[in-house]
């Protein structure tokens, strides 16, 4: 702790007299090996028994971890409780047991998450859910949403008894009260990417930093079998597993929905008026198929692999998308629209969707993006507007007229 206090004193200091670009001169920045250490792809499916874990210098290893549809990260086990968290296109991590010493020149390759992890800064929404699932919200002691902005009742429970406190924004944290807090993990969205002078901030507080990359999973399932990876960390592998395969039974039992052939656009309209879309390879398509319609764009990239939104001009969003059967509101980044004039103020194109002149305009609840652990309910409310059913019966989504 003392050190962690000497360190923040001399970043605030140095920062108020030289700007953010003094963090490097102020004592030595943690290594950062997410730019030098690159994951190799998990998405050749090979059973985790012929899979072979990296090796480590001192550690013995034994298996990998059984994945069925993520495919942004693996788990290798070593005996002795050690473990590898692999995330693709990031960093690699290795857990360390309590009272377990990290094993040579291990610091030089891995970042290292020493067990308990029991003060825990969550930035990234979505995992909060699957926290919640495996029972492990007392391990995040700090977050970066108010409780105001929570829609799992537990974690707003958590809030209002003072066991989760308010740690600033992702972009704006209280690096002090993390090193109050004795945080022993950051775990940020992608949005940190945006702004890499605090991760840069926080790694150099000795506080490692996990990014959550589940939104770019091509399978909605794939998303919320990050729980695994969490649940690594807790060694509560058997709890992920015992979920995780109750939500597969739940979507399974939605594969018999037939195609409808009607057409879905999924998207929201951002405050400088370009329309924000999900590629097509997005979990988000994955539902809309599953549900039983067709994602109207049938292969949209984007520009930018390294996110799984696309953002196109009105213009462009109208020539592919006036002709769709439904149009979806996404508020789980934008404010919900109540009525069809809502959306017609922030375009007046959209009068001459289809969608729009058959009355056929929907929108998402703010809770959709933190439901990382029900995934089932919106491949059902979505075949539940295809098919003219019951909007009462709906979770995610409601009529917009």
């Amino acid at each position: 702790m003392k050190k962690r206090t000497m360190r923040l004193g001399c970043i605030l200091l140095s920062t108020v007299l030289l700007g953010t670009a003094a963090l490097t001169g102020c004592g030595q920045t943690k290594k950062n090996t997410k730019d030098t250490k690159k994951t190799e792809s998990s998405s050749t499916k090979e059973s985790a028994k012929e899979k072979k874990g990296p090796e480590i210098d001192g550690l013995t290893y034994e298996s990998a971890m059984d994945l069925e549809y993520a495919e942004g990260f693996q788990v290798y086990y070593y005996k002795d409780g050690y473990k590898m968290i692999d995330i693709k296109d990031d960093a690699k991590f290795l857990v360390v047991p309590e009272n377990q010493d990290v094993p040579d020149g291990a610091e030089e390759d891995y970042v290292i998450l020493q067990q308990p992890l029991d003060h825990i800064y969550l930035a990234a929404t979505s995992a909060m859910a699957l926290f919640n699932a495996i029972d492990s919200l007392y391990n995040i002691t700090m977050t970066g949403t108010q409780a105001s902005g929570w829609y799992i009742e537990n974690a707003v429970k958590a809030m209002d008894d003072g066991k989760m406190k308010f740690a600033g924004k992702y972009s704006e944290p209280d690096y002090e009260m993390l090193v109050d807090e004795d945080c022993d993990l950051a775990i940020e969205s992608t949005m940190i990417l945006h702004t890499p002078k605090v991760q840069e901030m926080i790694e150099s507080l000795d506080i490692p930093v996990m990014i959550d990359r589940s939104s770019y999973e091509s399978h909605p399932l794939g998303r919320t079998e990050w729980i695994k990876l969490y649940a690594a960390m807790l060694n509560k592998e058997d709890a992920a597993d015992a979920f995780f395969e109750k939500q597969v039974e739940n979507v399974d039992a939605l594969k018999d929905f037939k195609n409808t052939e009607k057409t879905v656009a999924f998207f929201y309209v951002s405050s400088d008026g370009t329309v924000v879309v999900r590629r097509s390879d997005d979990y988000i398509p994955k539902m809309i198929e599953l549900s039983g319609g067709r994602y109207v764009f049938d292969d949209l990239t984007g520009d930018d692999s390294n996110t799984s939104a696309v953002k196109l001009t009105m213009e462009e969003f109208y020539a592919q998308a006036a002709d769709a059967d439904y149009l979806i509101y996404n508020s789980s980044i934008d404010n919900p629209i109540n009525s069809v004039k809502d959306l017609e103020e922030k375009d007046a194109l959209f009068s001459d969707f289809k969608a729009v002149k058959e009355g056929n305009v929907w929108c998402t609840g703010k809770y959709l993006y933190q439901a990382t652990d029900i995934v089932g309910e919106l491949i059902t409310d979505m075949n539940l507007m295809l098919t003219g059913g019951d909007e009462s019966k709906m979770t995610f989504l409601y009529h917009v007229k």
